[in-house]
């Protein structure tokens, strides 16, 4: 009787292991957003962008593009300019290059930033690599396009932004994949 009441214990502390556990997954996205506004470190965009916009052919805002790699990774990425200067509510495209240049493939996943973090509202990628992971085969080089808007509505004194990108090498944390042979 006694080993019936513990295993009954056990499963009632295990189920709520399970409940506790899946409500700390919910928390974890405003915990982010909590954490990047308390130390001033911005991921994040305007979101998804609706619609589209008059161009302000009156104003540039000049838009810096930086890149680096996480200690971990070793593939060369870099833009393919210092920067550009747009015109608010304009579509603008930037090609930011990528290189692996080991023997084994590998995957990455890129990391955006926006500066000054205030000013990232009005930020908005309509496409960009760093939704998707990249697979780059043994020696396999490739241009990947950020393309993305500056609103409108962003405010008269912005005259500059920077768009920075890390590179982290994820290929440890997935299974691995598979090289398909081309005829």
């Amino acid at each position: 009787m006694d080993e019936g009441r513990s295993t009954k214990k056990l499963v009632i502390r295990l189920l709520l292991m399970v409940v506790v556990m899946f409500a700390f997954g919910f928390a974890l996205v405003p915990l982010y957003d909590v954490m990047c506004k308390a130390l001033g470190i911005n991921g994040k965009t305007g979101g998804k962008y609706e619609g589209s916009q008059v161009v302000d052919l009156d104003r540039q805002i000049r838009v810096q593009f930086l890149s680096s790699n996480n200690s971990d990774m070793v593939w060369d990425f870099y833009p393919k300019g210092e920067h550009l200067d747009v015109h608010p509510g304009a579509v603008n495209e930037m090609l930011f290059v990528a290189r692996n240049p080991t023997d084994h493939v590998m995957k990455a996943q890129a990391i955006p930033s926006i500066s000054p973090g205030d000013v990232a509202v009005y930020f908005h990628k309509t496409e960009c690599f760093c939704f998707t992971q990249q697979v780059l085969q043994p020696g396999e080089r490739i241009e990947m396009p950020v393309r993305f808007i500056v609103d409108r509505a962003v405010p008269k004194d912005v005259k500059q932004l920077t768009l920075g990108y890390t590179l982290f090498d994820i290929t440890a944390r997935s299974p691995p994949v598979a090289h398909i042979a081309s005829n």
